[in-house]
């Protein structure tokens, strides 16, 4: 294993990096469209409602690779080019920002109805009140499920391998088709993933247990 290591190492290492960039994008941004369809889904307006629940209940029952796909082969023909990299980026913070949705949906619920009630009466707007006082108590409440839809999120970033994406995965596929040496290949692949996941679960444990 050590030596299919040193043999490879420049496509292993750069598999990680495109991985490691794929899954900090997607982290980024499905956290602030998830935080904007869950507000949708508590806000007052009857039809923001239904668009938040509307986005969430389609992009949690529709797979990973069905909208990375899309992303792939039908937004290219009709609509802009993209690379296999960005349309699987692209599917993985739609689909993950529908989980994020209903996750920080359920921490907004989880605040007393009277913080929003005491804040407006203060002066706030519904906006400064979600912002400064209601989603900050809600994070709180959801650091653990968060932390998971995280992990979740470097462990389905293998999508990009079915579309070029040139992360561990597709590296690791060809680097196990031109040796043969498939256990060994995948089990270099298996502990960069770790590398990822380990310190994002560590560290939102350490985070639960220093603001819960």
């Amino acid at each position: 294993m050590i030596k299919l290591f040193v043999d490879n190492w420049s496509q292993f290492l750069t598999g990680f990096g495109w991985t490691l960039l794929s899954s900090v994008l997607a982290l980024f941004f499905s956290l602030i469209l998830g935080s904007f369809f869950a507000i949708l889904e508590v806000i007052p307006n009857k039809f923001a409602r239904i668009v938040g629940n509307v986005y969430v209940e389609i992009f949690r029952n529709i797979p990973l690779l069905v909208i990375t796909m899309f992303f792939y082969l039908v937004i290219p023909m009709y609509v802009v080019k993209i690379n296999g990299f960005a349309a699987g980026t692209i599917g993985l913070i739609i689909y993950t920002s529908a989980f994020i949705a209903e996750t920080v949906r359920a921490g907004i619920n989880s605040v007393d109805v009277g913080q929003m009630e005491a804040s407006r009466s203060n002066g706030m707007t519904y906006v400064q009140a979600m912002r400064y006082i209601v989603l900050p108590q809600a994070f709180k409440y959801v650091i653990p499920p968060l932390g998971n839809q995280f992990v979740n999120l470097v462990k389905n970033s293998s999508v990009l391998a079915f579309v070029a994406g040139f992360d561990l995965m597709y590296q690791g596929n060809s680097i196990a088709s031109t040796t043969f040496e498939t256990v060994n290949t995948y089990f270099v692949v298996a502990i960069f993933y770790l590398i990822i996941t380990l310190p994002i679960s560590y560290y939102m444990q350490h985070l639960e247990r220093k603001i819960v």
